[in-house]
């Protein structure tokens, strides 16, 4: 939404020249509103508001103009609104009446719709608290004619510009839902699960466990664990109305809790304990089995202080058969779960990066575990490290010391070479 700002002066979006009378005559003539025409029509003072309420209650007539001429047409419209003393008591009916699509643009019509609901929001002040109502109008809008790519830019700055409106928890939290919707009917599983939590956590108090954040947080459960790219549930489990389903729906408390921190035996347990309950509550069965095996691995890659899994051991934590291994070790991988790599020749998994699910005390004892471990393996390398130094220090020394006595030696034999080449003396007669 263009212009949308939380602070400074908003920009000047319409620009429309004439009194208001005038701007007010040529509209009714537009929108043929004779009862606007009758009020505009006398010498006395013109009633400004209550030519406003007839021409706003005629503007739905902007839906039949021709595509040329709507947006200068909605334009004037929104701007005679907003002359009002008090532009909420108008907008709903005018939002209302510009959420039609423009029957003479099959084509443009739902933009061009959607353009002026969008340009009343930018003309309200930041902390207008009437936003948020002309914001969910657009929500509207945007989720039946599945234009979801056009709001997904500003979702990032919806918390600050709900701050800046003052409105309640309730507001907020509708506000959050009707995202969520507008995502998931645009196949945003992401966005939706995201601003679900965002919902949830409006809650408060005694209301956390009142039916609405109850019936809520089940949705937020159900998409956490029926979700192909969601696998922490932390997050989840931190929401004080989901913790608040142990009370009034412990089934799916438990369930949470074995796919958040639990393996595939646990799941087979709670199955057997829970016969048919999963297709009783239309859970996809088979989906949950998948991501339960993802998990156990994850969990079992992360408790190897080694970082090399045996295949048998991943056969029995899964319950497969070798055979499968592969193609489980690819998926857990393409889940962002695991990453390593397969030695068929030692027949393990090599673990190089793991994604704990929880960090509680067991995670701390095996982290504990695994640096104790790195530090054994470092100490190790040193002492091999330091006893290389040494040894390339001793042979350095024992090069330095063989370099030497060869020098010696050489400086030795030249001397006595140099004596034996000394020239012989002539005899003379005195040495007979």
């Amino acid at each position: 939404m263009p212009g949308a700002t939380t602070n400074g002066p908003q920009p000047q979006l319409l620009f429309v020249d004439g009194s208001f009378e005038d701007l007010a005559r040529e509209m009714a003539e537009y929108l043929k509103s004779e009862d606007a025409k009758q009020l505009l029509s006398g010498d006395k003072e013109v009633p400004k508001e209550e030519v406003l309420s007839k021409l706003v209650a005629a503007s739905n007539a902007l839906t039949t103009v021709p595509e040329k001429e709507f947006t200068a047409a909605s334009n004037l419209m929104i701007h005679l609104a907003m002359q009002s003393s008090d532009p909420k008591k108008l907008l709903p009916t005018l939002c209302a009446n510009l959420s039609k699509p423009v029957i003479s643009s099959p084509v443009h019509g739902a933009a061009l719709a959607l353009n002026a609901l969008v340009t009343i929001f930018n003309l309200l002040e930041p902390n207008d608290p009437v936003r948020a109502r002309v914001f969910m109008e657009i929500l509207k809008f945007i989720k039946v004619h599945g234009m979801f790519d056009g709001l997904r830019t500003y979702l990032e700055r919806l918390p600050e510009w709900i701050a800046s409106w003052g409105t309640d928890a309730a507001m907020e939290r509708k506000i959050y839902e009707d995202v969520a919707d507008v995502a998931l009917e645009s196949g945003e599983e992401n966005t939706a699960y995201e601003f679900i939590l965002k919902a949830l956590r409006t809650f408060d108090g005694e209301g956390v466990a009142s039916e609405d954040a109850q019936k809520l947080s089940l949705r937020a459960l159900k998409m956490a664990i029926a979700s192909n790219t969601h696998y922490l549930f932390q997050d989840l489990r931190a929401i004080p109305s989901v913790q608040a389903l142990s009370d009034s729906h412990p089934v799916y408390s438990q369930l949470l809790d074995i796919f958040a921190e639990q393996d595939l035996e646990d799941y087979n347990d709670f199955n057997d304990e829970h016969k048919g309950w999963v297709e009783e509550q239309k859970l996809d069965g088979e989906k949950l089995y998948r991501k339960m095996r993802l998990l156990t691995f994850a969990s079992l890659a992360a408790a190897t202080p080694s970082r090399e899994v045996e295949y048998a051991k991943i056969t029995k934590a899964l319950q497969i058969p070798s055979e499968e291994i592969e193609t489980w070790a690819i998926d857990v991988i393409r889940a962002g779960l695991v990453e390593g790599k397969l030695s068929q020749q030692r027949q393990m998994f090599l673990v190089h990066k793991v994604t704990y699910r929880v960090f509680g005390q067991k995670q701390y004892q095996e982290l504990a575990t695994r640096v104790d471990h790195w530090r054994s393996t470092l100490q190790n390398v040193l002492g091999v490290l330091q006893q290389e130094q040494a040894n390339a220090k001793a042979a350095k020394a024992r090069e330095v010391q063989e370099l030497e006595r060869k020098l010696a030696n050489a400086s030795t034999g030249g001397q006595e070479g140099g004596r034996r080449r000394q020239p012989q003396r002539e005899r003379t007669d005195n040495d007979d």
